[in-house]
């Protein structure tokens, strides 16, 4: 794999969630919901995905593995599909989530596409920036989401315990998350 130049733009995020479980999504079949709903999990991963990216087989196999380990414990995998980086997940959401089932038998739950950048950012990504080390204090700015997989660790209360960079295989991070079910 080529190695990936990630711009660290800044940028001011406005009206930024107080809590992550006031923040309401689309599910991949186009129903609202809010994140309340899954307050009950110890542990949260939230990723923005896509289909063509480098990384998309090793980073969906391993959100699976994690998933199919750890989902009786109490964690949960949040998939929001984006196409802002190189226009990488530029497919229907119908097709994502074929693409996403078949190939990967995935049974976490997967999103309608959103924005995780610039002026269209979702709610949910601004809450993340500014919660996690994307958020620098001193400046009271924020770094732009770097790449596709993009992935945050929640802990029940709905705080930001960690983020890890695209590169960072899920498999990775499985004693941060037996940390949190435990």
């Amino acid at each position: 794999m080529g190695a990936l130049i990630f711009k660290k733009k800044k940028e001011k995020l406005e009206q930024i969630p107080t809590s992550l479980w006031d923040i309401t999504v689309f599910d991949i079949d186009g129903h609202e919901m809010k994140l309340s709903e899954f307050k009950n999990h110890k542990a949260l991963i939230i990723v923005n995905v896509a289909s063509k990216c480098e990384l998309t087989r090793s980073q969906y196999k391993g959100l699976v593995t994690l998933h199919e380990k750890y989902r009786d414990q109490g964690l949960e995998i949040l998939a929001f599909p984006c196409n802002q980086f190189w226009g990488q997940e530029n497919k229907c959401e119908l097709d994502i989530k074929a693409f996403v089932t078949k190939k990967f038998n995935a049974k976490f739950k997967l999103f309608s596409k959103i924005e995780v950048n610039g002026p269209h950012c979702h709610p949910l990504y601004k809450y993340l920036r500014a919660e996690s080390k994307l958020y620098d204090n001193a400046k009271k700015t924020y770094q732009e989401i770097p790449w596709n997989f993009t992935k945050f660790l929640v802990n029940n209360e709905g705080k930001v315990v960690n983020m890890y960079n695209p590169q960072v295989q899920p498999e990775k991070i499985g004693n941060d998350i037996e940390a949190l079910l435990n």
